[in-house]
């Protein structure tokens, strides 16, 4: 089956062939070849265990398989639209219900210490069953630390505010709503976001 390249990436080259996508991850010329293995063996490797780990606590891609000596992973493509192009056109409404499944599906990945690492519009997919998919996590980690959990809801915010410059207010308020439910530290942790939005207007600032 022939596959076709949809992103091409510092870190990797992302190809879609029939109902998959395969990431490949690109060398890197400037590292030395024994490290650059190393490197991009460990992360073929955290982002597969990743990924199968997020797929059982909200939609996402299934895993399939992480080759750690090709340095690929394949997973389940998803048929959908690119959530940032569809916010775009839906009514108020429908955006302040879809961000708050957002915030409600990022409350379960912190819940389980899954940091995400790129959270925006672009890295989510709607589906036609109207379920929002999270995908690319390239930059996922694991951490319990509430700073760490607040520094990716301000990703978001950020995100919100770049591409929805007069609504991002709303919908980052549909955010927070989903990301209170059913999340036991919600509230410290949206505690430690408003320190973490406040240093961020200070550097602005200065």
């Amino acid at each position: 089956m022939s596959s076709k390249i949809i992103q091409q990436g510092a870190e990797a080259i992302i190809e879609k062939s029939g109902d998959r996508i395969i990431k490949k991850r690109i060398e890197k010329s400037y590292r030395i070849k024994q490290l650059d293995e190393k490197i991009r063996k460990l992360r073929t490797r955290s982002e597969g265990k990743i990924i199968e780990k997020v797929s059982k606590l909200i939609p996402s891609p299934k895993l399939i398989k992480a080759d750690e000596k090709t340095k690929e992973i394949e997973m389940e493509f998803i048929e959908g639209k690119v959530l940032s192009k569809y916010l775009e056109t839906a009514k108020e409404k429908e955006q302040k219900s879809i961000c708050e499944k957002i915030g409600e599906n990022i409350s379960r990945l912190h819940k389980n210490d899954i940091i995400h690492g790129d959270l925006t519009p672009s890295n989510m997919i709607l589906s036609d069953k109207n379920k929002v998919y999270f995908i690319d996590f390239g930059l996922a980690y694991i951490s319990h630390k509430p700073e760490d959990k607040a520094v990716d809801l301000h990703l978001l915010r950020e995100a919100l505010e770049a591409t929805f410059a007069e609504r991002w207010k709303v919908l980052f308020d549909a955010v927070k709503k989903g990301y209170s439910k059913g999340h036991a530290d919600s509230k410290k942790i949206l505690e430690r976001f408003t320190a973490v939005e406040r240093r961020g207007r200070y550097k602005k600032a200065s």
